[in-house]
C-alpha cells in the first residue's frame, strides 16, 4: 500500500467517525435554526447547489438557506458581498458565524466531502484556475474548510471594498483571487497529510475566535504569501 493511499485510508475513517459524533452533538443546534429558518424569511431552510467533487465528478452540497430563492439571477449572481442585499437577516448573521456550512457534515458522512480540502467550487468557477490547477484540484475530496478557505476567510469584505471602490468584482477574481487561490491548492495537493489537515482545522477553529488573526502563514511558512491587492487594512490596497 502506497503512503498516499494509506494517507486516504485513515483521513476517510477519522472524517466518518469525528463529522458523524459531531453531528449528533450539534442535532440541537441543527433542530433550533430549521425552525427559525421555517419561520422566518422565506420559510427555505437547506441550500442545495451542484458543486464539482473528488475526480471532478459532481455532487450537491448541503448549506443552510442564507440567501432569497431567485439569487443566483440577482445582483451579482454567484458572488456575494459583504452586506449583499440577497441575504436573509437570518442568513446574515449565519453567514458571519460560519454555522450556515454546517449541514456540510452531511456530505462528509455520505463521503462526497472531507474536513479538509479544496472548497467545491461550481463548474464555472473550476474552468477559472489554470489547466494545471484544474488538473491536481479534486484529486483530493474538496472539504468543509481548507487552506483556500483559511486564508479567504474575509473574502466577502475583500469583494466589497474591491466594489466600493468602483472596480468590477468579476474582474477581482479572475486577476487577483483565482491565480492565488490556485497557488494554494497546488500547495495542499504537494503538501497534504494527517498533521498538515489537523493544523489547518485547528487553524480554522482558531480564526474563529480571532478572525484577524495571520498564524496560519506562521505554521505554514513555506505558503505561497499573500499579495498585497488582497489585503485590506481600511481600503484595499492595490498594487
Amino acid at each position: 500500500m502506497t503512503k498516499k493511499k494509506y494517507y486516504y485510508i485513515l483521513k476517510r475513517t477519522f472524517d466518518f467517525l469525528l463529522s458523524f459524533t459531531g453531528f449528533l452533538l450539534i442535532s440541537p443546534l441543527f433542530i433550533t435554526i430549521i425552525i427559525i429558518l421555517k419561520l422566518t424569511g422565506e420559510g427555505e431552510v437547506f441550500y442545495l447547489q451542484e458543486r464539482i467533487g473528488y475526480n471532478n465528478k459532481p455532487f450537491h452540497i448541503y448549506k443552510f438557506a442564507t440567501m432569497l430563492k431567485d439569487s443566483p439571477n440577482m445582483g451579482h449572481k454567484t458572488v456575494t458581498v459583504r452586506n449583499d442585499p440577497r441575504i436573509t437577516k437570518v442568513g446574515r448573521v449565519l453567514r458571519m458565524t460560519k454555522i450556515n456550512e454546517l449541514p456540510q457534515i452531511l456530505n462528509v458522512i455520505k463521503g462526497d466531502m472531507a474536513l479538509v480540502g479544496p472548497r467545491p467550487l461550481l463548474a464555472t468557477s473550476v474552468v477559472k484556475y489554470t489547466p494545471e490547477v484544474q488538473e491536481i484540484l479534486y484529486k483530493n475530496k474538496p472539504g468543509i474548510t481548507g487552506i483556500g478557505s483559511l486564508v479567504f476567510r474575509d473574502e466577502e469584505l475583500l469583494v466589497s471594498t474591491y466594489r466600493e471602490l468602483g472596480k468590477d468584482p468579476m474582474e477581482y477574481y479572475k486577476n487577483h483571487i483565482y491565480p492565488y487561490k490556485g497557488k494554494l491548492e497546488n500547495w495542499y495537493y504537494h503538501n497534504c497529510s494527517l498533521v498538515v489537515d489537523f493544523k489547518i482545522l485547528f487553524l480554522t477553529f482558531w480564526s474563529l475566535v480571532k478572525p484577524d488573526s495571520e498564524l496560519v502563514f506562521k505554521r505554514f511558512k513555506d505558503l505561497p504569501r499573500k499579495p498585497e491587492v488582497l489585503t485590506v487594512e481600511g481600503v484595499l490596497l492595490l498594487r
